[in-house]
């Protein structure tokens, strides 16, 4: 099994666009690559190119619905209950149709759209992942600060790369002075995992509600 992990930002902004590729390995996800500033064509070229070894579980840092009539999701509702019981700040749970998250939602949900059209010879399941949430439910109290502040403060991501590696998330590069969105796509990458492994389960789960949350959501 292949596991990406997905930190998207907008259409316009490749930059800041990271994709994560993990082995499956026994018990722990093994580095393969990553990229950054990357287009949709990219993306979905990789999930491609994953496939033809095995399973690929594909976890996305972006709305991929957004709720009819505008404002928070019911799952959107129950994750900010969650991570303000954490510590967290509810702010980083954001309405889909905010104005500032619009064009994130446009690119997540066709995005997603795309990656079940391609034409794969091994299957490919999606979901929707918060990577802050990922490391929050899974951090000590001792530790919680640096989830808080790991998009500002080098140290702080120096901190959480560390984490990662104890979460079975082995071979990763040494960080440098890299920005968060690093840590981001591998946190995806780490809570879609728990989400697909059966010997696993996510902190928290919002289950899909098709037609129009034709997702799961987890952390």
């Amino acid at each position: 099994m292949r596991v990406i992990g997905i930190d998207l930002s907008g259409p316009s902004n490749h930059k800041d666009t990271v994709l994560t590729v993990f082995e499956k390995q026994g018990s722990q996800l093994k580095f393969v690559k990553w990229i950054s500033n990357v287009g949709d064509q990219v993306i979905l070229n990789e999930i491609l190119a994953q496939s033809q070894s095995g399973e690929v579980v594909v976890g996305i840092d972006a709305p991929l619905s957004y709720e009819d009539g505008g404002g928070d999701r019911q799952g959107d509702r129950e994750l900010r209950k969650f991570i303000v019981g954490l510590g967290m700040k509810p702010g980083s749970i954001m309405p889909p149709t905010l104005n500032r998250m619009v064009y994130l939602t446009l690119r997540g949900i066709k995005l997603s759209r795309e990656i079940e059209n391609l034409n794969t010879p091994y299957p490919v399941s999606i979901v929707e992942v918060h990577p802050g949430a990922v490391m929050g439910s899974r951090l000590s109290k001792n530790e919680f600060e640096f989830v808080l502040n790991y998009k500002q403060v080098l140290s702080s991501r120096m901190f959480i790369w560390e984490w990662l590696n104890q979460q079975e998330l082995i071979g990763l590069p040494v960080l440098v002075e890299e920005p968060s969105h690093w840590i981001d796509a591998c946190a995806a990458a780490l809570g879609a995992w728990h989400w697909k492994d059966p010997a696993l389960k996510p902190s928290w789960l919002y289950k899909a509600l098709p037609p129009l949350h034709p997702y799961d959501y987890c952390c």
